[in-house]
């Protein structure tokens, strides 16, 4: 990135999660975080279709931004988003069409129209993934069911650039969020898709800037309803999965694996062993904040977790991980069955649902998510430490099986906000130590998982094999 002559202090990261929105201040100097604010992400379910409720949430943005400014500061301000979205504008530069929610099924209705015209695997590191999560099924929908939208596009955004484009009013795209399995970004050779031209997008599709990158200002009617500098800059913004990332490749040369968690869970492997990726099990190129592409593979954890969960407050004990190994408790994928390395697979229990407790199921169902991110981390050739971010960083469960399955010395984040906290360092200057594993101040910023439980060994192998035979 480049050296920032006098590089911010104080940075606000607006973190939109596909569950969440947060609001972040994220002192740059000791990694602090000074405050959060949330709230939840709704879907509005049309008309015309789902999509994000633009308006509720643009108004929390700017009020936590006023709020966050009053109480401590503002320097300078980064977005972060989840992938597989984009914002169409008109030439007032408000929305042509409200933006599409990608788990919204109208783009398979013109699935095979769009298979004519998507560069394949290839080209692009995207899978065919069913839904809106290619971006380019979702344009190409878009278009086919108004004929006159594309007329009244005049520059299409990446979702982290919407919120860009609203604090400054410039357009652009940026290069990891083009690089989440869009169909539209060729990460070999850093530029476009033939997709895009396909779609009739070549002059509409803004620039693709590196994430780091300073789009522009504050424009003055935002700077007056938050009360914060008009000259405050905005850095172009990035991929959520991305963010977490961010730290590891600032402050690390060995190999190592992050796995990002949320809705999402993402393995995004670096200097990892070589191998071929297989697109029918959710693996893909991701594009790092360099624009470099990222062995990659995914699942939706998070939701899996809210599917089949233990009730509310549920606190499994010793008693409950003693059992679920004594009975050989297993949950097999997928939970999700259109995402992940075991797609088109149905759950399944090792045991009838309703002999299996509250606790041992919150047991059970943590090692299913670990199982299943260590077979992600095996497919993308994984070697040397993987680090935990978010939520699942907070599950001990999850943690001492992972660390069982993958044996690579696991270590989970302390902060809950890493996500922000990567989407600040886009403003760091060069050369600033940025290793994860420590604050400015020595403090520890990672827990390291239990060594190997040779019980959870033997669990996690006998669960592949089951998995391995179908």
């Amino acid at each position: 990135m480049p050296r920032r002559a006098v590089p911010p202090r104080q940075i606000a990261v607006i973190d939109i999660g596909k569950t969440n929105i947060k609001v972040a201040l994220v002192d740059l100097q000791n990694r602090a975080e000074l405050a959060v604010k949330t709230m939840p992400n709704g879907v509005r379910p049309g008309p015309p279709y789902p999509h994000f409720d633009t308006e509720s949430q643009w108004e929390f943005i700017l009020a936590a931004l006023a709020d966050i400014h009053e109480r401590h500061r503002v320097d300078a301000i980064s977005v972060t988003t989840h992938g597989a979205c984009a914002a169409l504008l008109n030439a007032q530069g408000t929305l042509a069409t409200p933006v599409l929610d990608y788990e919204h099924d109208g783009p398979d209705e013109t699935a095979a129209a769009y298979d004519t015209l998507r560069p394949d695997f290839a080209e692009t590191g995207s899978p065919r993934l069913p839904l809106g999560l290619n971006l380019g099924a979702q344009l190409h929908w878009l278009f086919a069911r108004d004929p006159e939208l594309r007329d009244r596009v005049a520059t299409v955004v990446t979702w982290p650039q919407y919120w860009v484009h609203r604090l400054t009013g410039s357009a652009a795209t940026d290069v990891t969020s083009l690089g989440c399995h869009t169909d539209l970004w060729d990460p070999h050779e850093r530029k476009f898709s033939r997709l895009v031209a396909r779609l009739g997008l070549s002059q509409k599709l803004a620039p693709a800037l590196p994430s780091y990158e300073v789009v522009g200002v504050l424009r003055k009617d935002v700077a007056e309803r938050t009360k914060m500098a008009p000259g405050t800059p905005v850095c172009c913004g990035i991929h959520d999965s991305n963010a977490s990332l961010l730290p590891y490749l600032l402050g690390r040369e060995a190999s190592f694996s992050v796995v990002s968690t949320g809705t999402w869970v993402v393995v995004m492997t670096v200097g990892g062993d070589p191998v071929t990726l297989d697109p029918r099990r959710d693996t893909l190129i991701n594009v790092n904040a360099y624009g470099e592409p990222i062995p990659s593979a995914r699942f939706m954890g998070g939701r899996e977790y809210a599917r089949v969960q233990p009730p509310i407050g549920t606190q499994a004990t010793h008693a409950d991980v003693t059992s679920a190994l004594a009975r050989k408790l297993m949950l097999f994928p997928a939970v999700e069955p259109k995402s992940g390395p075991y797609q088109g697979r149905q759950m399944r229990w090792s045991a009838p649902e309703d002999t299996i407790s509250a606790g041992e199921r919150q047991v059970v169902v943590s090692w299913y998510l670990a199982l299943m991110t260590a077979e992600c981390l095996r497919i993308t050739g994984a070697r040397g430490a993987v680090r935990v971010e978010g939520p699942f960083a907070r599950n001990a469960f999850y943690l001492s099986m992972l660390e069982a399955a993958c044996g690579q010395g696991v270590t989970a984040s302390a902060s809950q906000t890493g996500t922000a906290q990567g989407a600040a360092l886009l403003w760091a200057e060069t050369g600033t130590p940025t290793d994860p594993l420590h604050s400015d101040t020595g403090a520890p910023r990672f827990v390291t998982a239990t060594d190997q439980d040779p019980e959870l060994v033997a669990y996690a192998a006998m669960w592949q094999a089951r998995v391995a035979r179908p």
